[in-house]
């Protein structure tokens, strides 16, 4: 049997740069995302490369979670990995006493209990086949622009959550976290959605690594993150954003 891994959110973006490189490298792929049309497609898409089930799923709901793991489990009989891509930005735009309480709440349930969710129904079927959770979270979990608090406050709960999930279920699963910077996902979006990019030459400059993120930079840190070589490795967060973090900006 295939290892087999779940990538929430894999239909679009990040996700969808994640779960080609782990069918390249082998692993038959859930897509677990709530965009029926972006997962219906990147099925048509990715059917070539190997074992890949599209599940509609959202993971706020937890008969939603529930059921994606238990049709993962029916369709490959096992689990080795869950990577918790799924989330959605913060809609609201506003000073924050503006901000409603359901704009909040649904950040939050999203992109922080959806990855509790999900990690409560895949424990089970990870314990067996000593595996590993993947969460990803953000550089907006260390600093920020304005009017972001959701979505903030959602990647920061997400790095506790990791190391809070990798000391209680070590050292049968492991679980580590990556907070990207500034990914281009311009053409990893469905077919209504793409679009050329549109980078410029000082997007690219400003960061210290000479570029702007791409999602097979974060896929490459996943397949690291779930194999056995990185065996001796949990509870961490890994910033992948170019250096970004590390520049001390000011204006003159």
């Amino acid at each position: 049997m295939k290892k087999t891994v779940i990538v929430t959110g894999g239909a679009q973006g990040i996700g969808k740069g994640i779960a080609k490189h782990l069918l390249a490298a082998g692993y038959a792929v859930v897509i677990a995302d709530i965009d029926t049309a972006a997962g219906e497609e990147i099925s048509q898409e990715y059917k070539g490369l190997g074992k890949v089930l599209f599940i509609p799923t959202d993971v706020a709901d937890e008969n939603s979670a529930r059921e994606c793991v238990s049709l993962s489990i029916d369709r490959f009989q096992r689990l080795d990995a869950l990577i918790n891509n799924g989330g959605i930005a913060q809609a609201h735009s506003g000073p924050v006493e503006k901000l409603s309480l359901h704009s909040w709440n649904k950040v939050i349930a999203t992109n922080l209990t959806g990855c509790f969710l999900m990690a409560k129904h895949a424990v089970p079927h990870l314990r067996l086949t000593h595996g590993a959770i993947v969460n990803i979270a953000s550089t907006r979990a260390f600093q920020s622009e304005p009017d972001t608090e959701a979505y903030s406050t959602s990647k920061g709960g997400l790095i506790s959550l990791t190391h809070s999930l990798a000391v209680s279920l070590g050292p049968d699963i492991r679980v580590n976290c990556i907070s990207p910077g500034w990914i281009d996902v311009s053409t990893w979006k469905k077919k209504s959605g793409r679009k050329t990019s549109s980078l410029s030459t000082e997007d690219h400059a400003q960061h210290p690594a000479g570029r702007v993120g791409t999602p097979a930079d974060i896929a490459e840190l996943v397949g690291y993150l779930i194999s056995e070589s990185a065996g001796f490795v949990t509870g961490q967060n890994f910033i992948a954003d170019g250096g970004m973090t590390k520049k001390m900006i000011y204006v003159a």
